[in-house]
């Protein structure tokens, strides 16, 4: 929110997963509650103060997706700014991390950010309204989920 009709800037610290399976990669929709309605993104989200990113990683998988897995190694870190609809400047900082052993049964939060979780097909991501950062973030594992350019 906006202080003083002045819009803020923000900085914002998240923890984000790339799981595969079976030639599919774990992904959330963004629910109503968000700017983004409809658009997937990797499961995750903010890291609380003084959390460690990768339990807070875990922590958003099991309440956006049912599942417990295991952050992994560090893939690597994207960085991207932009405008709210009030005029905020938000500037994420998405560390990401490759997500070992999930188990248990998917359900979708219904009361976050997120509401549904999917395994896709990795063949199928690209015709998908994916955040950015999941193409970018995809990249660290060679994985290219941009769209088909039609001539």
């Amino acid at each position: 929110m906006a202080t003083r009709g002045r819009p803020r800037r923000v900085q914002r610290l998240g923890a984000y997963g790339l799981g595969i399976q079976n030639d599919c990669l774990l992904v959330v929709r963004a629910s109503a509650l968000t700017e983004v309605e409809g658009r997937w993104f990797l499961p995750g989200g903010g890291v609380d103060h003084g959390e460690h990113p990768k339990h807070a990683l875990e922590r958003e998988v099991r309440e956006e997706t049912g599942l417990n897995g295991i952050a992994a190694e560090l893939l690597g870190v994207v960085s991207d700014v932009r405008t709210r609809k009030s005029g905020d400047k938000v500037h994420s900082v998405r560390m990401i991390y490759r997500l070992d052993e999930l188990e248990g049964e998917l359900v979708h939060e219904t009361t976050g950010s997120s509401d549904e979780a999917r395994w896709v097909p990795i063949s199928e991501l690209p015709s998908l309204p994916l955040a950015a950062y999941v193409i970018e973030a995809a990249a660290f594992c060679g994985l290219d989920l941009r769209p088909a350019r039609h001539s």
